[in-house]
């Protein structure tokens, strides 16, 4: 019935929607409306999305529904319906529904008539749009797996004087914007990428001036809260300072998931720098955290350096490592790039890191930066054989995406040929956490 001519009654049975196959092959959209409060944060296009997520999950063959053309009235008397959606689909015309619908990869199968008799915009016509799920197999008893793959985007951030936070984050939501047009699942932000700000506070002194950095931290959340709401993407956000109530300075990050909701992470050590200059105190909090597409874990530059950390997290069920970064030297990047691929052999998982380049010269103690980032895996044979599955260009401004598969992982840890996880001697070490 919906591959041809019909009206919206006809299709939804009078709106008791009783016309519903439970063995059809094809998803029919009936409407999607977003509440006027919670506008421009790109909450049409991620129900669009879960619509597909719908369609493929359920091995379905499309999506197909009716569309209103609403601006096809101030053009039809001089244009048919077919030439005003050939001007649409040539963005020669904007048409608020049509405009958006083909902007989401559906195509229009035909024009339909009275489709909504009353629906004097459109001039009683509408389009019948589709979606081919390129997945759809078709029926069958074999078993097939879900798909398991996990896209990463990584950005290897440029230090630049930067007057305001919204000059920061004009360029944070360019990088955002970019890597989720990748369909990326995760990005990856460097430590402390806010530095420029400190500029501000430089007649202060080294010490004060991460405390006035400090100041921008809850608001630096809550922006990354929007984008990743409007952008539909897992952020990591690197990392920044924080001034607890009891009065001490962390190093902290966020993990913040595309519905909204975040936790925090700390930077266990510090270095030696960090407590001179800035009078850093080191956090307590070793933790994994669940995701909707893997579990993960974050370690802040220095703290990938001690094997400790993400041993634990690994017992905790971990698969993705991300650890953002921020390293002045050559031979201190070395520190954390060997001990990152280190992490991922022997904790069999996938470690992404992420540093930044340039120069910040009137910001005391943030001169110089130099970093590679990259995608590292386990040293097997499903896996590449340098344990490298991808890396960016040093020293140079730039987003790096990649594919992890953590089906490959599984496989890892039991048929392997060395497994670093279950060939631990328990009967002769353990290792835990302390109770605080």
């Amino acid at each position: 019935m919906v591959k041809g001519d019909h009206t919206y009654a006809k299709v939804t049975g009078n709106e008791t929607f009783n016309t519903h196959n439970p063995n059809g092959n094809i998803l029919y959209g009936i409407e999607v409306f977003i509440h006027p409060d919670y506008r421009g944060l790109r909450l049409a296009r991620r129900m669009y999305e879960y619509r597909k997520e719908l369609c493929e999950k359920l091995n379905l063959k499309a999506i197909m529904f009716g569309g209103r053309i609403p601006n096809y009235y101030k053009y039809a008397d001089h244009m048919r319906p077919k030439e005003y959606i050939e001007k649409v689909r040539s963005r020669q015309i904007y048409d608020p529904v049509l405009t958006f619908q083909l902007s989401n990869d559906f195509h229009v199968r035909k024009v339909m008539m009275n489709y909504l008799p009353n629906d004097e915009e459109s001039k009683h016509c509408a389009t019948l749009l589709q979606w081919d799920n390129i997945y759809y197999q078709p029926p069958t008893t074999d078993y097939v797996d879900k798909k398991t793959t996990v896209r990463v985007g990584l950005v290897q951030w440029q230090m630049r004087p930067y007057k305001t936070l919204d000059d920061v984050f004009e360029q944070v939501e360019f990088f955002v914007d970019a890597v989720s047009d990748y369909k990326s699942d995760f990005i990856l932000f460097p430590e402390y990428f806010n530095a420029p700000l400190m500029a501000k506070f430089n007649h202060l002194g080294e010490a004060q001036s991460i405390r006035g950095l400090a100041q921008y931290t809850e608001e630096i959340r809550e922006r990354f809260v929007n984008l990743a709401i409007s952008y539909n993407i897992n952020i990591i956000t690197g990392s920044m300072p924080l001034l607890k109530e009891d009065g001490a300075l962390y190093n902290v990050g966020y993990l913040i998931r595309r519905d909204g909701s975040y936790e925090m992470y700390e930077k266990v050590h510090v270095t030696p720098d960090e407590q001179k200059s800035w009078g850093l105190s080191g956090g307590k909090m070793v933790k994994t955290f669940d995701t909707d597409c893997a579990r993960i874990g974050v370690l802040i530059c220095y703290d990938v350096e001690f094997p400790e950390l993400s041993r634990i997290m690994a017992d905790q069920g971990m698969q993705i490592l991300f650890v953002p970064f921020l390293t002045d030297t050559q031979n201190g990047y070395s520190r954390v790039r060997v001990c990152a691929q280190a992490r991922a052999i022997e904790n069999e998982c996938f470690v992404v890191i992420a540093g930044s380049v340039g120069n910040l010269p009137r910001v005391h103690n943030m001169d110089i930066q130099y970093a590679q980032s990259g995608v590292f895996t386990p040293c097997d044979f499903a896996f590449p054989t340098d344990g490298k599955r991808a890396e960016a260009t040093p020293n140079t401004e730039m987003i790096l995406v990649s594919d992890v598969d953590l089906d490959l992982l599984n496989e890892l840890h039991t048929y392997g040929s060395v497994r670093n996880l279950r060939d631990r001697r328990h009967d002769l070490y353990e290792l835990r956490v302390k109770k605080q």
